[in-house]
This record gives C-alpha cells, sequence and structure tokens, in this order.
C-alpha cells in the first residue's frame, strides 16, 4: 500500500538544495545498508546541525528490504527529534535505473529519486528521465537525473571509462525532463579505487594526487543553467589511514585513491549542492571492526565491534559537514 513521505516525516530536496545553492555549500548525501549506518549518519548530522540524504541504492533496498527501509526513515526522523534537533531529512533512491524501481520507491515513502539513465543514448535518456519525472512530480517528489558516465565500480553500476557532462547539452535536457537537480560528470568516480597510480602524482610525502576535479567543465554548465542545482557522485576522499589500518589487519586493499576534501570543498562552494559519499563510510567501519577483531580476538558479541564502528563513521561524518561540505550549521 502506498505511503507518502510526508506521513513519515521527511521531506524532498527543493527547498533544500535552494538553501544550498545560495549559502554556497553541499547537503550531505550518506548511502546506507544497516541500523548502525543510520544511527551514525543521524547523530553526526544532528550533532553538527546538518540536513541530511539517506541515500539508499538499489542492493541497498534489496538488502535492507523495502519496508524496513520505510520504517528505518521514519525511525531516523524521531530518532533526530530524540537527540534534541529536527534536522530535515531526505530518503534518496541512489543511481535507480529503471521508472518500475523509481516507482516502487515512491509508493514505499521515498522523497526523492535518481533516475540514471546515463547508459543509454541521449535521446532515450530523455525519455526515461522525463517520465521519472512526470510520476514523481505528482507526488511531491523530488527527481535527480545524470548526464555523463562516472567510471568505477558501486553495487550494481559498473563503468570502465569516464564520459565528461557535455557542457551544450545541459540546457536542453534540463529544459526537456524537469529534473530537479543534475549530475554531472567532472572526474569522480565510483568506489575506493577512483585512481590507477599511473594516473596520480606523488607528492614530498610520497603520497599518490589524483588528477584534479575538470572545474572549467562544471563552470560552463553553471553558465548554461545558472543556479540550477548540481550533484557530484563518486564523491569519496578514501582516508589512507584508513585503508593503512584494514592492510595492517589482515586486508589487502590496493591502490585505493580518493578525491582530495579540498576539491570537494571547492565544489560545494560552487552550484554542486549535493555531494555522494559512500565508499569513506564502508572503509570507516571495515578499519574500526578488522582492528577491533585483532585486539580483541574474544569478542562475538556484534554489539561489541559494531558499537565502535558505529562511533568511528560519526565521527567521519560529522568531519565531513563541517570541514568539506560546510553543512554544518545550516538544518
Amino acid at each position: 500500500m502506498a505511503v507518502s513521505y510526508k506521513d513519515l516525516g521527511l521531506v524532498n530536496t527543493k527547498e533544500l538544495f535552494k538553501k544550498a545553492t545560495e549559502g554556497k555549500y553541499a547537503i550531505p548525501a550518506f548511502n546506507f545498508n544497516n541500523m548502525e549506518q543510520m544511527q551514525a549518519i543521524v547523530q553526526a548530522c544532528v550533532e553538527t546541525k546538518s540536513p541530511v540524504i539517506l541515500q539508499v541504492s538499489g542492493g541497498a533496498r534489496k538488502y535492507a528490504n523495502q519496508t524496513l527501509l520505510r520504517y528505518m526513515a521514519q525511525g531516523a526522523v524521531e530518532y533526530a527529534k530524540e537527540l534534541g534537533y529536527n534536522i530535515p531529512i531526505v530518503l534518496h533512491l541512489d543511481h535507480g535505473d529503471t521508472f518500475e524501481l523509481c516507482q516502487s520507491c515512491i509508493e514505499y515513502g521515498f522523497s526523492s529519486v535518481m533516475i540514471d539513465g546515463s547508459h543509454h543514448s541521449y535521446e532515450e535518456n530523455v525519455a526515461l528521465t522525463r517520465k521519472v519525472v512526470e510520476y514523481a512530480h505528482k507526488y511531491d517528489v523530488s527527481v535527480e537525473g545524470e548526464l555523463g558516465v562516472l567510471a568505477g565500480i558501486e553495487d550494481d553500476v559498473v563503468a570502465e571509462h569516464h564520459t565528461y557532462t557535455q557542457p551544450e547539452e545541459v540546457q536542453d535536457f534540463v529544459s526537456k525532463t524537469g529534473v530537479d537537480s543534475l549530475a554531472i560528470s567532472i572526474g569522480t568516480s565510483h568506489g575506493a579505487n577512483k585512481f590507477k597510480p599511473d594516473q596520480c602524482t606523488r607528492n614530498a610525502e610520497g603520497i599518490l594526487i589524483p588528477p584534479p576535479l575538470r572545474f572549467d567543465i562544471l563552470e560552463e554548465i553553471e553558465k548554461k543553467i545558472p543556479g540550477f542545482p548540481i550533484v557530484l557522485h563518486g564523491s569519496s576522499s578514501v582516508p589512507q589511514q584508513y585503508v593503512k589500518t584494514i592492510n595492517d589487519n589482515g586486508g589487502n586493499l590496493k591502490d585505493s585513491i580518493g578525491i582530495p576534501e579540498e576539491e570537494l570543498r571547492r565544489a560545494a562552494k560552487s552550484a554542486v549542492c549535493k555531494i555522494n559519499i559512500d565508499s569513506d563510510g564502508r572503509l570507516a567501519m571495515t578499519a574500526s571492526i578488522r582492528e577491533n577483531f585483532i585486539l580483541h580476538p574474544e569478542w562475538f558479541d556484534p554489539r561489541q565491534y559494531l558499537g565502535p564502528a558505529r562511533e568511528e563513521l560519526k565521527k567521519l561524518y560529522a568531519h565531513k559537514t563541517v570541514n568539506v561540505l560546510g553543512s554544518a550549521g545550516k538544518a
């Protein structure tokens, strides 16, 4: 039976993006799959008074169950109030690939959906996106589209090469589809292995520095659609302390390279008003769990190792809202 996101206490992205664009900051879009991740996100954003987008991929929806997700989102709203601050919370479908998936999410209480038609031809992308927009807007649900392709792997989304967004297409795409925000490709990438070492340079400390984001493309897009909400996917920074902790405690992560946080901060001061972060959270939790399995081989109660992992994730996301996205204090 269909439920409205408004009955769950959620909001869509329209007003949040308007404020973010005017205020030169970005709303965090943090992916979650389970209770501990959701708790950490809400704790961090209440603590820093940041609005937040709870983001769910198609794979995460299968994992967590569509009905449970609905009540987890409603629980997140009530949990924030219990923690002392009623922050705006969006429930967003990340990388929806079919009209049917977007429709189902809307019926299950999502307040925002992404339809990713970027792997289709331009004309097919426009037609699919417009179909989703026409349905979603009947229920006041906001829609994110995508132009350009990000390399990397995230759940069921796999691409070997970047296809940068063509600035000359954005005005036509936005006009024909009616989308509320647009995900673009300017050099970010999905997953923890965003770049190969031979694509990077080394600084004085021997740390690999990835190629810079294509801010020239972003600036051209801003000229074409001034004030329109822009989204960056694949924006994890892959903190090397987590990679080291994982590898020091039995892990085997190779060539894990992310987007420098100073570049994301620059993007957040532009028309980019939503920045997606998933891999960093996975790394933080895995690092904590691996370390504690070595330090405490006698532990077998999941609360013993998931509790510290949740705390580490909260610290990471609080840092992101304050120092990277600029969304702290904007709730």
